[in-house]
């Protein structure tokens, strides 16, 4: 049986993604209703019920809304660190069958090993992923202000990216929306990645290797799919990088199932 990813959804509303290996079918995060959820895993015709279990990011309501009913109703194990659990319980009022792992620390999930690290985001303990299968890895950075040389380091193996393009600069600092406060947070070092700062995450780790880029986080006010695909396509165009596909995500609907 092959290895299966799906990104069901993602964007400032939502984020939710989908793994499937011979042994283990798991979310990283739940950041949708359990109603969204189950909705999106029928679409590519799966059910949480068959989950092996969610790996949180952190405790942020895009990345854990759906847990209430789909990890506690249903009991499925949720692998996250202690302070992201603690702060998850205390948001949801709810209680988690939690699989601890210590911020930096890799473990397995059945026939995947996970490696965890460090992201600066405005959370408790935000982390981010590369995922290792027998197919390939998968790395994860949906939230982080900046990209630190073990951000990058860690990410590098990856054949797949999930990679933050949030926000485009202009439109956000000209959104009416938004205070200056919350653009501030936005733009700090443990807010979210700019276009223009996830191209130069993908310029850092341009490999033979890497395949493929999902941007993801993107926000609806303050960017549009096409100026992110511009942003880090056209950088990695310049750099010779054909080989790299750069999909964007939304929050609206699932993307096409891959096959690693």
């Amino acid at each position: 049986m092959s290895v299966q990813f799906t990104i069901l959804g993602s964007g400032s509303g939502g984020n939710c993604a989908y793994l499937e290996t011979p042994e283990v079918r798991l979310l990283i995060d739940a950041g949708f209703s359990g109603r969204q959820i189950r909705q999106r895993l029928a679409s590519i015709s799966r059910t949480p019920e068959t989950l092996t279990g969610i790996l949180l990011t952190h405790e942020h309501i895009d990345h854990t809304q759906g847990l209430t009913t789909i990890a506690a109703k249903l009991r499925i194990p949720v692998y996250c660190n202690r302070l992201t659990q603690e702060a998850t319980e205390r948001q949801l009022e709810t209680r988690l069958d939690g699989r601890h792992f210590v911020t930096g620390a890799s473990f397995d999930i059945g026939d995947i090993t996970v490696d965890t690290f460090s992201v600066p985001h405005d959370a408790q303990d935000p982390v981010g992923f590369l995922l290792r299968t027998a197919a390939g890895n998968i790395g994860f950075l949906t939230d982080l202000g900046h990209a630190t040389k073990l951000v990058l380091e860690r990410v590098r193996p990856a054949h797949m990216l999930v990679l933050e393009a949030n926000h485009d600069l202009k439109l956000l600092q000209d959104d009416t929306k938004r205070p200056w406060s919350t653009k501030q947070r936005i733009l700090s070092r443990h807010g979210h990645l700019s276009n223009d700062a996830a191209a130069d995450v993908a310029e850092q780790i341009v490999s033979s290797e890497l395949t493929r880029i999902y941007l993801g986080h993107l926000s609806r006010d303050c960017n549009r799919p096409e100026l992110a695909r511009a942003a880090v396509g056209g950088r990695l165009q310049r750099l010779g990088a054909t080989h790299i596909a750069v999909e964007s995500t939304s929050q609206d609907a699932p993307s096409p199932t891959v096959t690693l």
